[in-house]
């Protein structure tokens, strides 16, 4: 994998959310203190001046009390043949026991922020929580959004500064 510039950073945005999933990852490697989830909702973007990526967790989820904990968390993307694995990350806990030895994955040291990486990704987005919010249901101008939350268990929203993005040359604009 290579180091892309987030100017140069290139995906199809609905196609790798919805489709391809992420597994987002908050602890600290080095102490083997962390946890993954699969995510299929999330954007990447621009905000105050900086390019971002913005997660969301539901404060019922394991992986909730890891990215509350630490200050930064990784987005990891995979082919096709990793598909059965990341199914299996986000419909296990980790409370459970380490969901990530029932897979195909090894999680290695990302390049700049303590959260881990996995050494089978074809990218790998390290991010700095810079800001959160709770997502409120009086504020959905729509109905149907409320839909998502049978259970009333709203997201928190995470936005991470993103510091590094390696992956494939599918990822970087040609030239």
């Amino acid at each position: 994998m290579r180091n892309i510039d987030p100017k140069d950073f290139v995906v199809r945005i609905n196609d790798i959310w919805k489709n391809k999933w992420f597994l987002l990852t908050s602890g600290d490697f080095n102490l083997s203190h962390f946890n993954t989830m699969t995510v299929a909702w999330g954007y990447f973007g621009i905000m105050w001046n900086r390019p971002m990526a913005v997660v969301v967790v539901r404060p019922v989820r394991h992986t909730f009390k890891f990215i509350e904990q630490y200050s930064s968390f990784t987005l990891s993307a995979f082919g096709k043949k990793h598909q059965r694995d990341l199914l299996l990350l986000g419909t296990r806990s980790g409370r459970d026991g380490n969901k990530l030895e029932n897979t195909g994955l090894t999680a290695c040291a990302a390049a700049v922020v303590e959260a881990p990486a996995f050494e089978e990704a074809e990218l790998v987005v390290e991010c700095r929580k810079v800001y959160w919010d709770d997502f409120k249901p009086e504020h959905f101008l729509d109905e149907k959004i409320d839909r998502n939350y049978p259970k009333k268990d709203y997201h928190r929203m995470y936005f991470g500064e993103i510091l590094r993005i390696s992956g494939s040359e599918s990822y970087r604009v040609p030239g």
